[in-house]
């Protein structure tokens, strides 16, 4: 579907009093008008976000400026697209309406009263929403016919994909790891780091003598996570952090580190697992990859294809 929307939630100053402005026009689109009225209705649904996340004046002036610009070139977009949508003679029948509907209402598991409830929230009535969905009906109509069907993936297209995002799709491996911190104060003297060191040592001596290491977080770790055992959880080597990655990357299961000098003071970890997954055969990812080269070609066309649109019309901003 044609979604021409804004991601940034933001405001109007002086929405409170839109019914005191004098309805002008904001934006020429060849022989159609975009009024102040349109521009701001699109705004007014993130004006209590904003207002609710604590932002300066001048921070909320700012973005009202991005967000008017982003809010009218996606008007524009929206009217050329229109546009192209009655050269072309696409239509919309009632029934195709009342199957979106009907699809809104399965996909937000919401009966009939409780859609009517929250369009009535969102200041819009059924009939108003019903021609939403006819517009995005009709625009996601336009780009089946001008961008969609155009589009073809290859069985080469995919197997060339594949292989060149093996990273992606090969075997997978994981480290279980647990750690023991003690802290060293930041503001500690020499004497002070040797007696935590020793005492660390001390543990790492017991550990070399058949302790069990998560036993031995939960007696003398000082992380937050010492009642777990020091459970860290798993990660991928490349996840790691490179000095701790060096001391873990020739150990094997069961083993565990030196003691080792680090910002959180002294640490010894323990990888208690190793997980490997297995590379995903072409096949199995053929779908996947078929449908992420069908996107890329989906959104980069429509971008140039729109961008043609856009030369070829006349349009004029009016501040």
């Amino acid at each position: 579907m044609l979604v021409l929307s804004c991601m940034v939630f933001c405001t109007t100053a002086g929405v409170s009093a839109a019914s005191e402005l004098v309805d002008r026009i904001v934006a020429v689109v060849n022989d159609d008008i975009i009024l102040l009225s349109e521009l701001e209705k699109k705004i007014k649904p993130y004006h209590e976000r904003l207002r609710s996340m604590g932002y300066s004046q001048e921070q909320e002036l700012q973005m009202l400026v991005e967000l008017r610009k982003d809010m009218l070139d996606n008007l524009i977009d929206e009217r050329i697209t229109d546009q192209q949508v009655d050269r072309l003679g696409i239509s919309v029948s009632q029934e195709e309406i009342d199957k979106a509907l009907q699809r809104v209402k399965e996909i937000r598991s919401l009966t009939g009263e409780q859609l009517r409830e929250a369009i009535s929230r969102q200041g819009l009535t059924m009939e108003e929403y019903r021609k939403q969905l006819q517009e995005q009906l009709l625009r996601s109509k336009l780009l089946d016919y001008e961008i969609k069907s155009k589009i073809v993936v290859t069985e080469s297209d995919i197997k060339q994909y594949y292989e060149t995002h093996l990273e992606e799709f090969g075997g997978e491996k994981k480290y279980h790891l647990r750690t023991i911190i003690m802290r060293v104060p930041s503001f500690a003297d020499e004497e002070e780091k040797s007696r935590v060191r020793k005492k660390m040592e001390e543990v790492y001596n017991q550990l070399e003598k058949g302790a069990d290491f998560a036993e031995m977080a939960r007696r003398y770790s000082e992380s937050s996570l010492a009642a777990e055992g020091g459970d860290l959880g798993l990660f991928k080597m490349e996840e790691i952090a490179p000095r701790f990655r060096e001391a873990l990357k020739e150990k094997s299961a069961g083993s565990y580190t030196s003691v080792l000098d680090t910002e959180q003071g002294y640490q010894i970890f323990f990888i208690e697992n190793i997980v490997e997954s297995p590379a995903k055969a072409l096949k199995e990812v053929s779908a996947e990859i078929q449908n992420r080269l069908y996107q890329e070609q989906v959104n980069e066309k429509f971008s140039a294809w729109l961008e043609d649109l856009r030369k070829n019309s006349h349009i004029k901003v009016i501040q």
